[in-house]
């Protein structure tokens, strides 16, 4: 390496290549450029009598410059330049590099990778070989690599195939194959992670032993940070995080998202002075929380900040039916009152009739002593346990005397064990057979059972029995029906048959009921769930690595997780089981203190600068500029003529649209996604509401529909150009000035060119079936325009079936008659090109950024809402596919839904 100054040359041998650009510089003066020819008419021999004959006897000395500067570049570039080098390391013998590749590493692992890129880089300078320890065991075969000495450019390109892995280090194993290749003396440097394991100490021990030991490791204030999976009992979605190290005050946020990585909810994590530990709660509606698929830290890289979440984490709805009326005068004495507390913090809850329950089925429906299902509900309820649903149901003094067949096991009538006038004393629970759902849940001594609704004895009793007296009578019996069970408690869900339903095993096992939902293996002792998706080192999902192995479900969180069984998901795909990395982790500390003799300093940028790439993006643009030129000397590049020019720029003039000036950055704006638009008023509060509307319409629409307009855009009708949007949403005010002669050309041309335009007078008067006052104002605004023949809106038109079937288009009001352009199908493809009404149908759509609505709807309520929403869905579909539900190839399809 030569060194001048703070210039470097790491191959200074190539410099001497400049001691032929004085030779070169010679041969280019005394080598004359090739001769231009040219083509002319004979004719031009008439011209210019007078002979005059030039030749170049030299290159010009501007191209000689061009040229001696190309090859100066190339040479100087050659011998890779280097601004303010790094210093090598000193010492004799390999260079010995320690690398942390676990799942710390992740998150800073360019950095960490481009240290060990400088460190390599001074081993070549230096000609020094280099021992390259990993310290992670390998995913291919779940063992550390071995470790031999090596050239560096070799160590250079297994560095750059490194990737980190989604567990811990194994510093054990890796002082193990530093062993094995133990060099007599040499230079240690340790890449840390900054996570202490076992082997830590003993490692950096041996390297002390054989020379000098470095520990770069990235700042103590900025560890990395470990998030833990939330709880499952909470109304509330609890995230907790630790830090490994540090104790100053910090902040990150947690990001909960969906199956499609769409954002659902957002929180931050406050880590106060002194604490390693901090908590967010999201408060979350249960439909919203049961889309929540995994839980990342803003920032943070790697499975140690990712929790994946599974079923256990979704509050499943619970529909509550009681066959008692005490629920108002004597709560406690309530059929479901213990039920409901016990399922609250882990479920959502739902009371109504079966009926009404079924409308939006739950998971589970629990019936407290309804002895008797109405047929119709009977009915209901079968298909709805085939499909998945759990069926529970809870004895008492009405199912004893006489129960319906939807029960898991015959009956035989009630059974008093204890009392005043029995003998025998209540009974106690027996322990549960490992086939039960129940099977490892501990039991209490004081839980008693003093009345019972006995089963008759069969030969699949004992099949259907999960959990059962101490005299062998069955306590909970269930059956499989479909993809659903049916399950009977047979003793009562509150205090008057015995004491379970202020246990704690009341509420266990009503949890492990509500998981059957789901699915949920029954024999958990010897499941075994194959490995399904796997996180890598930095996050992501993705295939399995070849060691992981299927996993027993009753211990999948008794280990870390490591080489055989990667953080992800396992089991079936329709009901995978989370592993996270996040637990194994709960007691895991930074690591240190070092040995005296270790210098520990951190990993970050130097002041180096390779000055190699300049040059060659130099030489490069040199010899583009040396080609061009040499080019038009000999007069190989094609002069523009004339004529040809002028005739480029007509076209182009002649090309422009005729529509005026328009913002090329409304243009991106509006043409970049399929947008809604609506026209400024003037008013800002219509305006407001108008924009709410539209993305509250935009919202559902991407909920119901393959459409996903972005954000509503407000339109000029004086400025603003009409023709990028599909829909233009017009809410009519009294006190809105006539459009200009300009804006009503331009509504003129839209029009005509197969946009449609959607007048909302907001009258509700007009719209309640009364005259309203805002005819006057419409025909006010719309004088001068070319507006075609109205009629009402057909009961056959396409806009009443282009999504939904429809036989109204309510808004907030409804009654009133909506107009529609008449067309033969012979303009736009039969498309209407303008509708008017009176229903406010923004106000309809409207919502805030919580997704509630922001005004009532008269006089229908939500189910109105629900119709206009529909309508606005049909109403966006007609603008974007135009007649297509016209086609006749629909009408049998739509004539069956209308039952015709």
């Amino acid at each position: 390496m030569l060194t001048l100054g703070a210039l470097a040359f790491l191959a200074p041998w190539v410099l001497l290549g400049l001691g032929a650009v004085p030779l070169l510089w010679w041969l280019l003066r005394v080598v004359p450029p090739a001769p231009l020819r040219v083509r002319f008419p004979a004719i031009r021999l008439l011209f210019g009598l007078v002979a005059q004959q030039e030749a170049a006897v030299k290159t010009p000395w501007w191209l000689v410059a061009l040229r001696l500067a190309l090859a100066c570049a190339a040479i100087v570039a050659l011998a890779h330049p280097v601004w303010e080098p790094a210093v090598p390391v000193a010492g004799s013998g390999p260079l010995i590099l320690v690398l942390d590749d676990g799942w710390a590493a992740a998150r800073d692992w360019e950095a960490r990778r481009a240290a060990a890129d400088r460190v390599l880089a001074q081993a070549e300078r230096a000609g020094r070989p280099v021992l390259l320890v990993t310290t992670a065991p390998s995913d291919r075969d779940g063992r550390v690599p071995g470790a031999e000495v090596r050239p560096a450019a070799e160590a250079s390109t297994i560095v750059h195939a490194l990737r980190p892995k989604p567990w811990g280090t194994d510093r054990t194993a890796a002082l193990a194959a530093f062993e094995a290749a133990r060099p007599e003396t040499g230079t240690s440097i340790w890449i840390a992670d900054g996570v202490a394991d076992a082997g830590a100490p003993l490692l950096a021990e041996a390297l002390l032993s054989v020379g000098s030991l470095e520990v770069r490791i990235a700042s103590q204030d900025d560890g990395p940070l470990v998030l833990m999976p939330p709880g499952t009992r909470s109304r509330l979605l609890e995230v907790g995080a630790r830090r490994i190290a540090g104790d100053g005050p910090r902040a990150a946020w947690v990001r909960a998202s969906g199956e499609d990585g769409r954002l659902l909810a957002r929180g931050e994590l406050v880590f106060d002075p002194g604490e390693d530990r901090a908590a967010v709660a999201l408060d979350l509606p249960g439909e919203v929380r049961n889309l929540i698929t995994r839980l990342d830290i803003e920032g943070e890289r790697g499975a140690g900040a990712t929790v994946l979440l599974d079923d256990r984490w979704r509050r499943r709805p619970v529909g509550l039916v009681s066959g008692g009326s005490l629920e108002r005068d004597q709560p406690l004495l309530s059929d479901v009152f213990y039920v409901e507390r016990a399922l609250e913090p882990f479920t959502e809850l739902r009371r109504g009739e079966i009926g009404a329950l079924l409308a939006n089925p739950p998971s589970v429906i629990v019936l407290a002593d309804v002895a008797k299902i109405p047929a119709a509900d009977l009915e209901a309820l079968e298909p709805w346990i085939a499909d998945g649903g759990v069926l529970l149901r809870f004895a008492g003094p009405r199912f004893a005397e006489g129960a319906d067949e939807l029960v898991p096991v015959r009956l035989r009538g009630g059974r008093t064990i204890g009392g005043a006038m029995s003998w025998a004393e209540p009974a106690r629970l027996a322990p549960f057979d490992s086939s039960s759902p129940f099977a490892g849940l501990a039991i209490p001594r004081d839980v008693l059972v003093a009345r019972q609704v006995l089963a008759e004895p069969t030969l699949d009793l004992p099949g259907k029995t999960w959990a059962r007296l101490t005299d062998g009578t069955p306590l909970v019996t269930g059956e499989p029906r479909g993809k659903g069970w049916l399950v009977l408690v047979h003793t009562t869900a509150n205090t008057a048959w015995s004491n379970l339903a202020i246990s704690g095993l009341f509420v266990e096992l009503l949890q492990r009921l509500v998981e059957l939902s789901a699915g949920v293996p029954t024999d958990e002792s010897e499941a075994a769930l194959p490995p399904w998706r796997s996180l890598d080192g930095f996050g992501v999902l993705g295939p399995p690595p070849p060691a992981a192995r299927a996993v027993p479900l009753a211990t999948i969180d008794a280990e870390p997780p490591g080489p055989t069984r990667p953080p992800g998901y396992y089991g079936p795909a329709e009901a995978p089981r989370a592993l996270n990395l996040g637990p194994s982790l709960a007691e895991a500390t930074g690591l240190g203190p070092w040995p005296a003799d270790a210098v520990v300093s951190p990993f970050g940028t130097t002041d180096e600068i390779d000055v190699q790439p300049w040059l060659v993006i130099a030489a490069i643009l040199l010899a583009l500029a040396e080609l061009v030129a040499s080019l038009a000397a000999r007069g190989q590049i094609l002069r523009p003529r004339p004529v040809a020019a002028a005739a480029v720029v007509l076209a182009l003039v002649g090309a422009t649209p005729p529509v005026g000036a328009v913002d090329d950055a409304f243009v991106i704006e509006a043409t970049q996604d399929l947008r809604l638009a609506y026209v400024r008023t003037g008013d800002a509060d219509v305006d407001d509401l108008t924009r709410a509307g539209l993305w509250g319409l935009g919202t559902i629409l991407r909920a119901r529909t393959s459409v996903e307009p972005g954000e509503p855009m407000a339109i000029d009708l004086e400025n603003d150009e009409l023709l990028f949007f599909p829909l233009v949403y017009w809410a009519i005010t009294p006190d809105q000035p006539r459009p200009s002669d300009g804006a009503r050309a331009k509504i003129d041309r839209y029009l005509k060119t197969g946009g449609i335009l959607v007048l909302d007078t907001r009258d509700p008067d007009a719209a309640m079936g009364g005259g309203g006052a805002s005819a006057a104002t419409l025909r006010r605004l719309l004088r001068g325009l070319s507006i075609p023949p109205l009629v009402p809106v057909p009961h056959d038109h396409v806009l009443t079936r282009s999504f939904y079937l429809l036989d109204e288009f309510p808004g907030r009001w409804t009654g009133g008659q909506v107009w529609i352009e008449q067309t033969d199908g012979g303009v736009n493809d039969g498309v209407s090109s303008i509708l008017v009404g009176s229903h406010d149908w923004a106000a309809a759509w409207a919502m805030d950024t919580r997704l509630q609505p922001l005004l009532p709807v008269v006089p229908g309520g939500e189910r109105q809402r629900e119709i206009a929403y529909r309508f606005g869905i049909n109403l966006v579909m007609y603008a974007t596919t135009g007649n297509y539900k016209a086609d006749a190839v629909h009408v049998p399809t739509i004539l069956e839904r209308l039952g015709e």
